[in-house]
């Protein structure tokens, strides 16, 4: 999110300062009109907040280069004049974005956060202490803007989220509540748990699945090679020959591998299009509905998924339930952690609505989203009626962490063992081929054309 400074005079002729948070000025254009119509002043100026290259020479005589972020080459100036600098040049930056920091960095930073937290150390000198080791030059800006927000003042909770584009949403939020709640190192630790556990599971997917998709592709093209290829290369000399019968097989593969001679390229065409196409779609807001909706369905594998959504919804309700007091905002942050956009719409249209909207109690606003498994129903309901709703929703989560575990292990041998019975048929099959090409008895007379 940019920040976006605006200046502007009111009826009374008063001047009117303000910021506002937006991903371009086109958005902060809008909402500065917003907020000039509710409070009645016209608008001057929209300065953003961006980089500028500077180079002063310092008292020592050593010439020193940096960046800072600034609303404008004055601010940096005055600043690095009253340090008393002597400013030989400030230029603007040409490109003012900034790459996402990596996973890896953002995790180390909550996990390190944590235990310095726990350390009792002040959280400035965490901050301070962290940029050093942060390899990430996005993230060392982001640290260093936040710590400057929240030594002028502005409320913790928004100092976080304008950064949400660089932490990730669910953990600029957490953060932020975190530095306005009493139980900071323990909403960090939670955190920095939830982050470590979200990142080993989706590395298990990805490594498990990269082999056989490898594996498959491999088995294909070399069926593809075989095809084309080499039964041309060798029961193809016999198909001149009129009074030779091919087998089935080796017919249909001799046309088959006329089709691809005539044809590889479009095919290869079409399918770089399609595959693009349905990538492209997905990255949308609707493919990645749709995907989400249909992935928790899958054999296999969907389940697995379904129960990991639920345990990250749980753990995440757990740690706020306490610290926040709106049970609300707690669902619905919940919801948007959980991964999944299509549960986290069910939540936001169906339980929320009946919760506020028709005073319904929490499980039976759970119910009527029809996305919770029945055991989470169930736990939910036991806390409700005992009271402990933040330890059910804890041991829902330790459940299903558990249990999610423990079958992603019997899921991966099930892919594997798909993947081999996919093997194997190819090879199979590959071996009647070339066993009926090996059938093939010419004649004298056939060879010779009679």
């Amino acid at each position: 999110m940019g920040e976006f400074r605006f200046n502007g005079l009111s009826a009374a002729g008063q001047p009117v300062r303000g910021t506002v948070y937006a991903p371009n000025k086109r958005a902060a254009h809008k909402k500065v009109a917003d907020l000039a119509d509710r409070h009645s002043f016209a608008l001057r100026e929209l300065d953003e907040r961006v980089f500028f290259r500077y180079k002063v020479r310092h008292p020592s005589g050593k010439v020193v280069t940096g960046e800072q972020k600034a609303f404008s080459s004055e601010e940096i100036e005055s600043a690095l004049s009253r340090m008393g600098m002597e400013v030989i040049s400030i230029q603007k930056k040409l490109f003012n974005t900034q790459r996402k920091p990596p996973n890896q960095d953002v995790i180390m930073f909550v996990r390190l956060a944590a235990n310095l937290l726990n350390e009792k150390m002040p959280f400035n000198e965490v901050l301070n202490l962290l940029v050093a080791d942060i390899s990430s030059t996005s993230l060392k800006q982001t640290i260093r803007d936040i710590n400057s927000d929240l030594k002028s003042g502005i409320e913790a909770r928004q100092a976080f989220m304008k950064h949400q584009d660089k932490l990730g949403k669910f953990t600029a939020y957490m953060l932020g509540v975190a530095s306005q709640s009493g139980n900071m190192s323990e909403i960090y630790e939670a955190t920095a748990k939830f982050l470590e556990r979200r990142d080993e599971f989706k590395k298990s997917i990805r490594s498990s699945m990269i082999m056989p998709a490898v594996t498959i592709l491999a088995t294909l093209g070399v069926f593809v090679w075989y095809i084309w290829y080499i039964v041309p290369a060798t029961a193809g000399l016999f198909a001149d020959f009129k009074g030779i019968e091919l087998p089935p097989l080796t017919s249909l593969s001799l046309v088959m591998a006329d089709w691809l001679d005539n044809n590889m390229l479009w095919l290869i065409l079409g399918t770089v299009l399609v595959v693009g196409a349905i990538v492209a779609f997905l990255r949308t807001p609707k493919g990645t509905f749709l995907a989400h909706k249909n992935m928790i369905r899958m054999p296999i594998m969907g389940s697995l998924l379904h129960k990991l959504n639920i345990e990250v919804f749980s753990r995440v309700f757990a740690i706020l339930y306490s610290g926040s007091g709106q049970n609300i905002e707690v669902i619905k942050v919940a919801a948007e952690a959980c991964g999944n956009s299509y549960i986290e719409q069910r939540i936001k249209t169906v339980t929320i609505p009946m919760m506020v909207a028709q005073g319904a109690d929490l499980v039976r606003a759970m119910e009527a989203a029809n996305v919770f498994t029945p055991m989470a129903i169930a736990r939910f309901r036991t806390g409700s009626e005992t009271g402990a709703v933040r330890k059910s929703a804890q041991q829902m989560a330790d459940y299903y962490e558990k249990e999610t575990t423990m079958k992603l292990e019997v899921a991966l041998q099930s892919i594997q063992t798909a993947v081999s019975l996919f093997i194997g048929i190819i090879v199979a099959g590959l071996t009647v081929l070339s066993a009926e090409t090996a059938l093939i008895r010419p004649g004298a007379q056939d060879l010779m054309g009679q």
